[in-house]
């Protein structure tokens, strides 16, 4: 198992692999969204995605260097207690985690030039924690999946 969440998830030998994988996990976490909130969160997704296609892809590869970094002290406590399953560790850390990948987003939509970007943005922000929380168990899997292979 490798040691850094930068030998894990950055090597550009896995990174499309790794794009791909989280993408498909953020398809994933919206289509399991109910109610009205996720109904919310289904509209504000597909509008961006019809805004630019290929966008979610490309923000995933544009910010797996800062969502890296956000989680790294999270793995480095993780393997220091010899831990075997990310997301439950995640889990068990849920606000700290959430607030620092939500963070990362928020610094970017911050930057963005983007009006429609950040108008969508700020429109989820709200359940933002919440739904961030909820992908933790899914987010820490793939991790373990793709420390495996390394």
């Amino acid at each position: 198992m490798a040691d850094t969440l930068k030998e894990i998830l950055l090597d550009s030998s896995r990174r499309p692999t790794v794009v791909a994988d989280f993408a498909e996990l953020v398809d994933a976490e919206v289509a399991d969204k109910g109610g009205v909130s996720g109904a919310v969160v289904k509209t504000g997704f597909a509008a961006v995605k019809k805004i630019k296609p290929g966008i979610i892809p490309s923000a995933i590869d544009s910010l797996l260097d800062d969502f890296s970094a956000a989680l790294e002290p999270f793995y480095s406590d993780f393997r220091a207690q010899g831990g075997n399953d990310f997301g439950a560790y995640l889990t068990s850390r849920s606000d700290e985690a959430s607030d620092a990948l939500l963070g990362v987003t928020d610094a970017r939509a911050e930057r963005s030039s983007r009006d429609s970007i950040k108008k969508v943005y700020s429109k989820l922000r709200p359940n933002g924690k919440k739904n961030v929380e909820e992908a933790l168990p899914r987010l820490g899997q793939l991790i373990d999946k793709h420390a495996a292979a390394v």
